[in-house]
């Protein structure tokens, strides 16, 4: 039986029993599943000692139809439509014939194996989103940030994301889906690396634009990647299941941030000039999805459509012999064979009338408005949810601030901590501040006069209009930009401390990783409905469906007053808008050809991180000031984008181009 196998992998033929791909007669190139067809008299391994007749299909007597009739039927009803439309392009007639053959190869093993290793990529990606936004709290101490060097180290990863999804889309067209993700996602894992090292603000920023670059080309490579080895009526299913590894992604964020960050121990220095403290050890952890799927990646083939596009044929033909033959033999049914004949025309031949007829025009502008505007309220709103609920957060902590008039503090030893408090008009003569932390402390118009400052710890405290008399500051943080208009007469600084030295375990509020925890455990649900129902209600039903109600769920911002009701909100926001992000994933690889699948999805998804990049900025600088104007510009830009999508055709029933 073994040397039948494999002497019939490469097999000429000129029987009309074969479908023919690429062209009919002897040039042409042929596929097989199932056994090979024998002659009357003849036996072979597989079925000697059985009686056909005997063979009985389980269902038959229930009255369900057999899957091989279901799969004759589907093939019976493509064919008639293109004779009833008389205007099928060789191109169609092509793609029509590779959908038969992932038909054949089933759906198995081999595709959910590619379905965890294209997962844990698509997770990397979503880590990514998450890494800045948690690490900053303690990072901002640990390089002494400025609000401006926070706000672009917020955004250094969308715009690296951005270029790379352009490049990485681009190139996957040309070099190969495997090969550009494996490249793209070790580029990341690298970043990171050196990311979690640096010491200093500008290499830290340098090497996390890096890492986005290289974790940009996650997305647009793995829906591209994943759908050529889907059939039709498995893959709105299937590239909806994938997406709950972004789910996933956050969720891994959030825990490894809250057991990791506020775990001090974990960290070592070497001298006042390096330090590693946990959030970086944080920083390395995050690299494990990409790491995870790189090590996959080694072990998988190459899109055989992709190899066919480039007149790969040879290897495309093997690839898709191994998906066969996996997928068979996992369901206990290695007797099937599958054999194909030398292909001789080149599916990229036909790129320009393929090119030419995938798509039209307006609904390629449909899909860029579409997503900009969903991205643009997505993530204006998940900025300004945890924005907001910091903003309640100063609010409470402004309300128990302590104001002091006119005291006169002589021969005092401070040895107590100052926190939220404000001191006016007061007169500290020969006092002693001494090892004490000073968090939001601010003295006005005061006068110190020979005091003693040793080992203070600061964050956000001033001295504004006050006069400074032989005072000696020794080892503390203070530097000269926090003495505003002050007059500083016979005033030393003596071995101050650089850096930022405050204790910052108080800064990492659990809150923060719980918020985000509970956002991305919110979207289960949607993912869910949406995995099986994308292919029952359709597409741009799914999508505009889901934005049009993201945009009622907006108006119940207006009645969140507290941390708790901004958090429910959040989440039933997340969980609502999912379906939109999936639907959008799974339209865009199917009205793209396959030769301008991925740099299409690139395209898309730089323009979506750049409206990301938009209202990230312009949702952040109406906090605290008003929330109308953020909650209109997101139901705005919900409904604008869930009509449009409603325009769009139906791709349920269309084979991949």
């Amino acid at each position: 039986m073994a040397d039948h196998y494999e002497n019939n992998m490469y097999h000429q033929t000129h029987n009309e029993g074969y479908s023919m791909y690429g062209g009919a007669g002897q040039d042409g190139y042929a596929y097989q599943s199932d056994i090979l067809p024998q002659e009357e008299d003849a036996a072979s391994d597989a079925t000697e000692g059985h009686d056909e007749e005997d063979q009985m299909y389980e269902g038959e007597y229930q009255g369900i139809p057999h899957p091989d009739e279901v799969k004759a039927a589907r093939r019976a009803a493509r064919a008639k439509a293109r004779a009833a439309a008389d205007a099928a392009s060789e191109q169609e007639e092509l793609a029509e014939q590779y959908e038969d053959i992932m038909e054949d190869c089933g759906h198995g093993r081999f595709q959910w194996t590619l379905f965890v290793v294209l997962g844990l990529a698509l997770m990397a990606d979503s880590v990514e989103c998450f890494v800045v936004s948690f690490v900053l709290p303690s990072a901002e101490k640990d390089m002494c940030l400025s609000n401006a060097e926070k706000g672009m180290l917020g955004l250094i990863v969308f715009l690296g994301m951005m270029l790379g999804a352009f490049v990485w889309g681009g190139l996957a067209d040309k070099v190969g889906r495997r090969k550009c993700l494996i490249v793209a996602l070790t580029i990341n894992c690298v970043s990171a690396f050196l990311s979690s090292f640096a010491q200093g603000y500008g290499f830290f920023l340098f090497f996390r634009l890096f890492s986005g670059m290289g974790i940009g080309g996650a997305v647009p490579i793995v829906y591209s990647y994943f759908s050529e080895f889907l059939q039709m009526d498995k893959r709105g299913e299937h590239l909806s299941w994938i997406c709950m590894f972004w789910m996933m992604g956050g969720i891994y964020a959030s825990f490894t941030a809250w057991g990791v960050i506020p775990r001090y121990g974990w960290g070592f220095s070497m001298g006042t000039e390096f330090q590693f403290h946990s959030w970086r050890v944080f920083v390395l952890v995050c690299a494990l999805p990409a790491i995870a799927s790189v090590v996959g990646l080694m072990f998988m083939p190459e899109s055989p459509r992709f190899l066919l596009e480039h007149a790969k044929h040879d290897e495309a033909w093997m690839i898709l012999k191994q998906v066969h033959d996996t997928n068979w033999r996992a369901k206990g049914e290695p007797e099937r064979v599958f054999t194909v004949s030398r292909p001789v025309q080149s599916l990229s031949d036909l790129e320009n009338l393929c090119v030419q007829r995938s798509i039209l025009a307006t609904h390629r502008s449909a899909i860029t408005g579409f997503s900009a505007l969903r991205s643009f309220s997505y993530y204006g709103l998940s900025v300004w949810f945890p924005d907001m609920i910091k903003h309640l957060q100063n609010e409470e902590y402004d309300s128990k601030l302590k104001v002091f008039h006119r005291e006169q503090v002589k021969h005092f030893h401070f040895n107590f901590s100052l926190e939220n408090q404000v001191h006016k008009e007061g007169e500290y003569v020969n006092d002693k501040f001494i090892n004490i932390e000073m968090k939001h402390v601010k003295f006005e118009d005061s006068l110190f006069e020979d005091c003693y400052f040793e080992d203070i710890r600061s964050t956000q405290t001033f001295f504004e209009n006050c006069t400074l008399r032989n005072i000696l500051f020794y080892n503390t943080d203070f530097e000269r930009k926090i003495f505003i208009d002050c007059q500083l007469e016979n005033v030393t600084f003596h071995q101050n401390k650089r850096g930022c030295h405050l204790d910052s375990e108080e800064e990492n509020d659990v809150l923060v990783y719980l918020v985000s925890f509970l956002g991305s455990l919110a979207v289960l649900p949607g993912n869910i409905i949406s995995a099986l129902f994308m292919d029952k209600i359709g597409r741009s039903k799914m999508i505009g469906g889901s934005m049009l109600i993201s945009a009622g769920c907006t108006f119940f911002l207006f009645l969140s007053f507290s941390q708790a009701s901004i958090i429910a909100w959040q989440c039933l926001f997340c969980g609502v808008s999912v379906a939109a992000w999936n639907g959008i994933e799974v339209i865009t690889v199917e009205l793209y050809p396959a030769s301008k699948r991925a740099t299409a999805f690139g395209v898309l998804n730089a323009l979506c991180k750049l409206a990301a990049i938009m209202g990230s900025s312009i949702f952040a600088s109406f906090v605290g000031i008003t929330k109308v104007i953020p909650i209109l510009l997101s139901f705005a830009a919900l409904v604008g984008g869930g009509l449009l999508a409603l325009k769009l055709p139906e791709t349920r029933e269309k084979v991949l181009q």
